[in-house]
């Protein structure tokens, strides 16, 4: 019998979910609506924060968050090296420059002491960054009361890229709340915490912010006369007052994502608990298991381990590899930004962020989703352990 692919991450859909969906394909409405409007207040609701703004990706919700935020030509955005490319890409369809603070070596989340030593040369120089994101690696939070702190002392936006991390807590209090910061954008790609499909959220407690947003995701259109030029003709007057773009949530997907959510706090706790198995069954093993921040509480997206240089000779791809074979879906969250052919044009070069690129050369994600059972994780620390005998 062929054994079963095991893979890194995988949606969890249920009976309700599925409900949910078919419910809206039999209504009225379609694209967006009044399920939108349910899972926006459903997200506002679950992370304690006054507004939330439903696009149609984690990306969108990026780009429009930078927008909102005032980035432009002439501007700088610093963000993490460690994370998808879409964390820095936001700046460039902004027209802005991108940089990088490094990692701290055990969080693998923006250093913050690298950050305010980058800030205090940048001060000098006259260079600023207009916005900071920092990224809520594997769903740990980042420091983001020192992040605050900085950020009111040098006059830069703060958006969380917490991707990642919807379902975690930050000093006991749900990411996306923006205590510490002005926006914070959410994925739902199918393998994150919960799905949409594919989806994102911004939040905020700016209303300001939050009609821009609402704007920018709906080709910077307006039904607003108080934002119009001249006298509106008629109950069926808009107006477009800025470039925005068609980056809207289908209430299909919006649907799927609020009754996802009435399941987070149990996905969330699952993902702890295989966490912490985890964290059990290899002990002794020559790896380095993530460790977590006391401020936090992850949401656990990601499960990464790193081979150990000190303990063993073999490497990621060795290990990589071989899981692979035995089809386990391990994989590697992240390349470097900055060593990405796009971005060594810009002039970044490896050796730059020195413990991004060493987290890189030997991490690997195991497989964690919620549905996953203890005999697949089973299997999976079976397979780390044939490597490394």
């Amino acid at each position: 019998m062929t054994k079963e692919f095991i893979p890194y991450g995988r949606q969890s859909i249920s009976e309700n979910d599925i409900q949910a969906v078919v419910d809206v394909l039999r209504s009225d409405w379609l694209t967006q609506g009044p399920s939108v409007e349910l899972f926006e207040r459903t997200i506002a609701d679950y992370c304690g924060v006054s507004h939330a703004t439903a696009v149609n990706s984690a990306t969108s919700a990026l780009h429009i968050a930078c927008l909102a935020a005032g980035l432009g030509s002439g501007d700088t955005l610093w963000t993490s090296p460690n994370t998808f490319v879409a964390s820095a890409n936001c700046a460039l369809y902004c027209g802005a420059r991108v940089d990088f603070v490094d990692i701290n070596p055990r969080t693998y989340n923006m250093s913050v002491d690298a950050l305010q030593e980058k800030l205090i040369k940048a001060e000098h120089a006259g260079c600023l960054p207009k916005v900071v994101i920092p990224v809520h690696f594997a769903g740990q939070p980042c420091e983001m009361a020192r992040i605050a702190e900085l950020s009111s002392r040098y006059g830069f936006k703060t958006i969380e890229d917490a991707s990642h991390a919807i379902g975690g807590k930050y000093q006991g209090e749900p990411v996306g709340n923006c205590r510490y910061a002005d926006m914070t954008v959410f994925s739902f790609h199918p393998v994150k915490i919960v799905t949409t499909g594919e989806g994102g959220v911004v939040t905020t407690n700016n209303r300001e912010l939050h009609e821009r947003l609402v704007r920018l995701r709906s080709h910077g259109i307006t039904r607003d006369p108080a934002l119009m030029q001249g006298e509106s003709h008629g109950d069926w007057y808009y107006q477009q007052v800025e470039l925005g773009y068609n980056y809207r949530m289908t209430d299909m997907q919006a649907a799927l994502g609020a009754s996802q959510m009435r399941r987070i706090d149990e996905f969330v706790a699952r993902r702890h608990a295989l966490a912490h198995r985890y964290n059990s069954l290899l002990a002794g093993m020559p790896l380095i298991l993530p460790w977590q921040d006391g401020t936090g509480y992850s949401a656990y997206h990601l499960y990464v381990v790193r081979a150990d240089s000190k303990q063993t000779v073999i490497g990621r791809r060795q290990v990589f590899d071989a899981m692979r074979a035995a089809k386990i879906g391990v994989n590697v969250h992240y390349i470097p930004v900055h060593t990405q052919p796009y971005f060594r044009q810009m002039g970044f070069a490896e050796g730059m962020f020195p413990e991004a690129e060493k987290y890189y050369s030997a991490a690997i994600s195991l497989p964690m989703f919620p549905a996953m059972t203890e005999a697949q994780q089973d299997s999976v620390v079976a397979g780390l352990k044939i490597v490394f005998v």
